[in-house]
This record gives C-alpha cells, sequence and structure tokens, in this order.
C-alpha cells in the first residue's frame, strides 16, 4: 500500500540551525493540528518560520495530493546547515576576529494517517 506524502522546503534561512532543531523537536510525529498549536505559543523567532514551512506542506497536500487536512501528521522534520556567512569584527590589539552568520535549511514531510 502506497502512503501519499508532501514535503515543504525553506532554505537558507537566516536562524541558527541549533536554535531551530529545538523547535523542530517539539513537533516531530505530531498531527498537524496540534504542532500549529505549539509552534503558536513558542515566543522564538524559529517557530514563526517553522509554522510557515508546516503549513506550505499541508497545503501542498491538500491541493497537489488531495488528501484530507484532518489526518495529516508531521511523518519527518530535519533541519540542515546552510552556508555560513563569514564577516569581519575588529578584535583587541587591533587583530580581526570572525562573527559568523549561520543559515539553515528546514524540511517537513507530512503524511496522511491510517486510520
Amino acid at each position: 500500500m502506497e502512503t501519499k506524502e508532501a514535503k515543504a522546503i525553506a532554505r537558507t534561512i537566516r536562524i541558527a540551525p541549533l536554535k531551530t532543531r529545538l523547535i523542530i523537536d517539539l513537533i516531530r510525529g505530531k498531527m498537524v493540528t496540534e504542532a500549529r498549536a505549539i509552534l503558536k505559543n513558542q515566543p522564538q523567532r524559529a517557530a514563526r518560520v517553522v509554522e510557515k514551512v508546516l503549513n506550505s506542506a499541508v497545503s501542498n497536500a491538500v491541493n497537489n495530493n488531495k488528501l484530507n487536512e484532518e489526518n495529516l501528521y508531521v511523518k519527518t522534520c530535519y533541519v540542515d546547515e546552510g552556508i555560513v556567512m563569514k564577516r569581519a569584527k575588529m578584535d583587541s590589539r587591533g587583530h580581526v576576529g570572525r562573527n559568523d552568520h549561520k543559515t539553515s535549511h528546514i524540511t517537513i514531510v507530512v503524511s496522511e494517517k491510517n486510520k
């Protein structure tokens, strides 16, 4: 039996992957309605971005695969490291330090639960 699933990816988001993984771990394996409620109540900036990616995956499932939104759950979700933008920052005694701006690639896959 083939299970249909839909995926959404957000690339090069300017939030560190470690901070984003803390949010992603909260919704893994949850129903979509429960995951949305969890993300709404998180104060972190990463929660807003993850919520947008989740909504995109759900709309892909509903519009492209004709799945029922009430039966959807977060099958897999993960955060990969994106590019690191390296910036120079003046340090003490005339040295130049580095200020790294890390980015994330967020992937969420939703699937339909069999009743």
